[in-house]
């Protein structure tokens, strides 16, 4: 599992996380979530590809709680 998709999702997956942990807003955060919900979606393409099935359960388990995390920072009313 050395190909640029991986490479791509990988990168991709340090940026959400950076964004996430910079704790600078909703905004910034919400799209960290997007960032990561895409990834999600490359690892588990590549997990099924190369036959690594724990990659891609988890990731799909992960897009889930990604998914939740888009609608949570930006989607949904922030809470008065």
């Amino acid at each position: 599992m050395e190909g640029p998709l991986e490479w791509v999702a990988s990168i991709g997956t340090i940026i959400a996380a950076a964004l996430i942990a910079l704790d600078i807003g909703r905004r910034v955060t919400g799209w960290g979530f997007v960032l990561f919900t895409l990834v999600s979606i490359l690892w588990i393409y590549s997990g099924m590809v190369k036959d690594a099935m724990p990659i891609a359960a988890m990731n799909a388990v992960l897009l889930l709680i990604n998914a939740w995390g888009v609608w949570r920072y930006l989607i949904r009313k922030e809470d008065s």
